[in-house]
């Protein structure tokens, strides 16, 4: 039979995530639309999206926030080709994200000092094997594993090289240890629930000094600079970005900053992350079809969270058919409006991802996996 409650929100998406809790467009109202985001008005707006992400982070003072093009992969990118190539540099990656920054740095910048250290689906990489002299890139949630380093004791707080992270879908849901990141990237449309397109980028005060110092022996498309005649181009993290910005998308991402300082600032924001897992975390344990693709319990994502199905008949299947199975058990939510848009990233293995940031409501995922195992059952009596 199907349960009798369904979610009030469907919306469990690993980006764009839901929406904070009572949103509506009314309050978007006052979005300066239709006036320049040069004007003192759209400065201003743009200001203040800065000076509260640095605020509900918890940023060192000395650390800067600056609006750039592209999302997340603009906010990467702009880090990987302004900043590589003064010396080796140790690329991490475990899952889709980490393999796809690999790729640009070895065959688009064409480094030669990389080294790769990998790890397939659901474990870390050797985090012991980095050299502190050296770069090293990675991301510290993989939003398509859901598998997060659980600390960062690994990274020296000595080192020479710098430490490039992709936080996207760590930021405002983890709590970061900023004094050990010197680059850190998110895009507001993950953890905020943000409309897309904008990324996030935070440099620390030893960024800034690589940035003055060196000069990549690649040209740099004009999207991606971020100094001028070797000086910082300081403007970027005041208000004055790269190229246009969306001003209702900056409204909507400063509601959603309002709203967590609401929740009870970032401290707030990682406790209904983490309850939502927990909730995930408790019906997994009793539940014999199904478990986290981490393999590690310190590891699993309190935000992208992966499940993998390990039922004896499930295992038995090929891997097309495996994915078509757990993709009939994500439809099957989609048409009963109970879950949208949670089958696992493909390239990822056969499963499930649900989205349990903090705009998440717990009792939604209460009430979520009485479904999860209905839908579970209607996939199963059809491998009968």
């Amino acid at each position: 039979m199907l349960p009798e409650k369904k979610p009030a929100s469907a919306l469990f998406s690993s980006g764009p995530c839901a929406k904070r809790p009572g949103w509506t467009i009314k309050n978007l109202e006052n979005a300066p639309l239709g006036r320049s985001h040069r004007a003192a008005i759209g400065k201003s707006r743009l200001k203040e999206a800065i000076d509260k992400t640095h605020e509900l982070l918890g940023l060192p003072a000395d650390y800067l926030v600056g609006i750039v093009p592209g999302s997340d992969t603009g906010a990467v990118e702009m880090a990987l080709w302004s900043l590589l190539g003064a010396r080796g540099v140790d690329m991490l990656a475990w899952e889709s994200f980490g393999s796809g920054w690999i790729t640009d740095v070895v065959k688009q910048l064409k480094l030669d000092d990389v080294r790769k250290i990998e790890a397939p689906y659901g474990q870390l990489p050797d985090l012991s094997l980095i050299d502190p002299s050296r770069d090293v890139v990675f991301t510290w949630n993989g939003t398509t594993s859901g598998v997060k380093v659980p600390n960062a004791d690994w990274i020296s707080d000595n080192r020479a090289g710098l430490t490039i992270c992709d936080a996207t879908s760590a930021a405002f849901a983890m709590d970061l240890p900023w004094h050990k990141l010197d680059v850190a990237t998110f895009s507001w449309q993950k953890v905020m629930g943000g409309e897309g397109a904008h990324g996030i980028l935070i440099l620390s005060p030893r960024a800034v000094e690589r940035l003055e110092s060196y000069a990549p022996a690649w040209p740099l498309p004009k999207i991606f600079r971020l100094t001028k005649n070797g000086k910082l181009i300081s403007d970027i993290f005041s208000g004055a970005t790269i190229n246009t910005p969306s001003m209702l998308c900056v409204e909507d991402y400063l509601d959603a900053l309002n709203w967590g300082f609401e929740v009870g600032g970032l401290k707030g924001l990682i406790k209904r992350s983490e309850d939502n897992l927990s909730v995930l975390r408790d019906w997994v344990e009793k539940t014999d079809w199904v478990d986290f693709l981490a393999e590690d319990p310190q590891t699993i994502s309190n935000t992208s969270v992966c499940l993998k199905i390990t039922a004896d008949w499930f295992a038995a299947l090929s891997d097309e058919d495996k994915a078509a199975a757990a993709k009939k058990l994500a439809k099957l939510l989609d048409e009963q409006d109970v879950a949208y848009d949670i089958g696992a990233y493909r390239d990822a293995p056969a499963g499930l991802r649900i989205w349990a940031g903090s705009t998440i409501e717990t009792q939604d995922l209460h009430d979520l996996t009485p479904w999860l195992d209905w839908a579970y059952g209607e996939v199963r009596k059809s491998y009968n």
